[in-house]
């Protein structure tokens, strides 16, 4: 890995710090940000498919952005913040045949109760919560597209993206092509390359929609590029996301976009967040391994939670135990604890002003260091012990 030119800038404050550090999935490298547009800041991550409760492992990604975009604003970059809601997919629409009711009122059911998780963990910082149902005909007018270009093609009513007309696909997972090969995602006799993906797979059944090219759904990873394009424009800041998305989901994305749109690069920094497991394997619903948000605020505060997502570097897993949430609702009330007295002193001595402001010039330090929020809330606790 490379080491980033260190770049000296001053805060608001006047304490020289490092400008902002991220480390960038695509390039596999920390660089320095720098918005497409001056002063602004545009970013994409995925959000849930809304068909059940919001789980701690959903919550660990979404605070993580959310300290990104409150940091990005602190420096005084403009942001605008999108995030997805997978309303159509087919986990949806077999708990509505379970439970004898329309996918329209489960998608909403979960909808609202994911909002709810946000505004009680106080993420605040999403400007856009956009749904996939509202983007299908731009999804199918991009799809059309792909076909006339000749990076889509049909079979038997199914529409899939042709992965040897983009022969950077892989670049983002660093696979080769043989690699991808033998990963069989979506296999199929009927592809030209077991490396295609869906564009648009055939559905008879309801709910289906109606095409060009035949009544279907469409699939997952059009779904967020008619979002993000719709909204970012052919190229943007930020995309992120958990890193199991990065392959397929994120690969593919990047195949659609740079086809469409012929812009390069789709994204200038790719960043992703580490999995949050439970006794080493990862919180899943499908595992029942889960913890809802919903459950775990009825014991714990916002900030406890919020604290114990960023414990832990946000690019690796966390082994998420009761012992580490205890241990998260000290440094809470510490934290707590190091403000009241901060208040109580601010107009204290030169020296003690001085020392303080040496704490917070390493917080920033490390914020800037690709957001590393363990070190940073570390320096904040040492406000606790420091004797002065």
């Amino acid at each position: 890995m490379s080491t980033p030119r260190k770049v000296i800038t001053k805060d608001k404050v006047g304490i020289l710090v490092l400008a902002l550090i991220l480390y960038d999935t695509l390039s596999a490298t920390k660089k320095r940000f720098e918005p497409i547009r001056q002063g602004e800041v545009r970013m994409f991550v995925c959000g849930p498919t809304v068909y059940d409760s919001t789980h701690l492992g959903h919550a660990r990604t979404f605070i993580v952005y959310d300290v990104l975009a409150r940091y990005l604003r602190s420096k005084g970059f403009k942001v605008f913040f999108v995030m997805n809601l997978t309303d159509i997919e087919d986990k949806i629409f077999e708990k509505a045949k379970r439970e004898k009711t329309s996918y329209q009122e489960i998608a909403q059911r979960y909808t609202e109760e994911f909002k709810e998780a946000l505004r009680e963990l106080n993420v605040e910082t999403v400007s856009l919560l956009a749904r996939a149902s509202d983007y299908l005909d731009t999804a199918v007018s991009q799809i059309s597209r792909m076909l006339s270009n000749g990076s889509g093609y049909i079979v038997e009513g199914n529409v899939y993206f042709d992965t040897s007309t983009f022969p950077e696909y892989g670049k983002l997972s660093h696979q080769s092509p043989l690699e991808i090969m033998l990963r069989r995602i979506e296999p199929s006799p009927e592809k030209k390359n077991q490396a295609d993906f869906f564009l648009w797979r055939r559905i008879d059944e309801h709910p289906s929609w109606d095409s060009p090219f035949g009544k279907g759904r469409p699939g997952w990873h059009i779904e967020d590029t008619a979002i993000s394009i719709s909204n970012l424009g052919q190229r943007y800041d930020i995309h992120g996301g958990g890193l199991e998305l990065v392959f397929p989901h994120h690969e593919a994305e990047i195949a659609q976009a740079e086809v469409l749109t012929g812009a390069k690069p789709f994204v200038n920094y790719w960043i992703h967040t580490g999995l949050l497991k439970v006794k080493g394997r990862k919180m899943s619903k499908s595992l029942g391994n889960y913890i809802l948000v919903k459950d775990l605020l009825k014991k714990y505060d916002a900030n406890t939670i919020r604290i114990l997502c960023l414990s832990t570097h946000y690019r690796k897993d966390i082994n998420f135990s009761e012992r580490a949430l205890a241990k998260a609702s000290n440094q809470r009330n510490e934290i707590a604890k190091a403000l009241i007295v901060l208040q109580k002193r601010a107009r204290g001595s030169k020296s003690y002003l001085e020392k303080v402001l040496n704490i917070e010039k390493k917080f920033y330090r490390f914020m800037d260091n690709d957001l590393d929020a363990p070190k940073a809330i570390f320096s904040l606790l040492t406000l606790v012990c420091a004797r002065f």
